[in-house]
């Protein structure tokens, strides 16, 4: 069979697989159903379901409502027989009164004004009693951004304009601008439930060690085949179980700590210490979205923070709701760009820490093995082969696309010379904007 063909194939079955839709439902309290943000009510169908317990995230779940079925009943009734009465399961209520932080929040966009307008409503109706909120324009090309925030939100949210275009050139411009403790980074493409900030800030006030947080990331909807792909495998969601990890004990079961940031969380529900971010110099420019590195540049924000002896606390109760991307192009930049920045950011790592080659090295047997086996696994062609979401919903089983793992694969390929070209280039522009304004101060 032919190169050419298999794609075929893979692209047919992929626009076979059915849209899932996606609610939330309170176990407590009569069991209240809301459809997930976006989404229309529930009807029948396949549902991608968030059951809480005292309004905090205990599992996800993929369950079916037969035509004429009550959704809530169905629903309910599927998630009593699935979720487990733990620790994570006991009822309790969001607590009123939490000790919490000053904190920024910085969301960095560009040219996506209508989906920024749902992160920012979101954002204005958090429980969090202390925040500002710093919106970076990213290398912008219209007034769009700077008109929505200057007539709709003025008053609550501070304007930045960064014309280096670049997500972690972006971030660090809301790091500067920061005053809060703590600085929290989201996306303009998600919508955050109201508890977000406070839950992943309480941490903080905690434990006067912790230098990072990150949180759960959940599907804010699934009605295209890239989406449902997507989270079939995983998507960003790190589990439903607290963790602190800890340079002073690394953890037993990950013999790769602390470069596998990848476990850690993702930059779209983060936050560091203010002066712990600063201290390490922030993100590397030469990382992220909008550069050549293509990515990576909250994991090594991640690993600078872990590296200078500080805690990093996953806390799922910290929710938000992402925008997945929708089509299979999609997918395909999506997978290049995930493997380029994965090595991308470890080599900014060693050029920027080279003290952490040693241990870096000592690694590499293992890393190399855990490189394979997250392409490999989603080369398998059934339900075995499909990467897990906490919850069962890793139970659909679509095969992850070859190409896909191909991609992936040749952005960790590409992303050292990546890296190193977006340095290059960085540096190359640092020297002609001095060059420009000596001379331009000369005349």
């Amino acid at each position: 069979m032919s190169h050419a063909t298999r794609v075929r194939q893979e692209i047919q079955r992929f626009l076979a697989i059915e849209p899932v839709q996606v609610a939330e439902l309170e176990l407590d309290d009569g069991g209240a159903l809301r459809p997930g943000p976006g989404s229309p009510p529930v009807t029948h169908g396949e549902v991608f379901l968030l059951v809480r317990r005292g309004g905090r995230p205990v599992a996800t779940l993929l369950g079916r409502v037969p035509e004429g079925a009550d959704p809530r009943a169905a629903l309910t009734a599927l998630a009593r027989r699935h979720v487990d009465a733990g620790p994570e399961a006991v009822p309790t209520a969001v607590p009123t009164a939490v000790t919490v932080p000053f904190t920024s929040v910085v969301i960095a966009t560009r040219e996506r004004a209508d989906r920024l307008a749902h992160a920012l409503d979101s954002m204005l109706a958090q429980d969090h009693p202390d925040f500002e909120i710093v919106v970076v324009d990213n290398a912008p090309v219209t007034d769009a951004t700077r008109l929505l925030v200057e007539r709709k939100y003025a008053e609550r949210v501070r304007y930045v304009t960064e014309p280096v275009p670049g997500l972690a050139v972006a971030h660090n411009t809301g790091l500067a601008a920061a005053r809060g403790d703590v600085v929290a980074f989201t996306d303009d493409d998600v919508v955050a439930d109201p508890h977000w900030l406070t839950e992943l800030t309480a941490p903080f006030a905690a434990d006067p060690g912790l230098g990072c947080a990150t949180g759960l990331i959940l599907p804010a909807r699934l009605r295209t085949p890239a989406q449902v792909l997507l989270e079939s495998h995983g998507g960003f969601a790190k589990g439903f179980t607290p963790r602190t990890y800890d340079p002073a004990g690394p953890p037993a079961d990950e013999p790769l700590f602390p470069f596998t940031a990848g476990r850690f969380g993702s930059g779209a529900n983060m936050a560091f210490r203010t002066g712990v971010l600063r201290a390490v110099g922030g993100f590397d420019p030469a990382t992220g979205a909008g550069t050549l590195a293509r990515g990576g540049d909250d994991l090594y924000g991640f690993v600078r923070v872990l590296a200078q002896g500080h805690r990093l606390r996953y806390t799922p109760r910290a929710l938000v709701w992402h925008h997945h991307r929708e089509t299979w192009q999609d997918l395909e930049t999506q997978a290049y760009g995930y493997g380029a920045g994965l090595t991308a950011y470890l080599t900014a790592i060693l050029v920027n820490r080279p003290a952490l080659l040693p241990a870096f090295l000592a690694r590499l047997p293992r890393g190399l093995a855990h490189a394979r086996t997250l392409t490999a696994v989603r080369d398998a062609e059934g339900p075995d082969g499909a990467a897990g979401l906490p919850g069962g919903h890793d139970d659909r089983g679509h095969p992850w696309p070859r190409r896909l793992s191909r991609l992936q694969r040749k952005g960790m390929a590409y992303g050292p010379v990546g890296y190193l070209r977006a340095r290059r280039a960085m540096r190359a522009a640092s020297r002609g904007s001095v060059l420009f304004e000596v001379s331009g101060g000369g005349r």
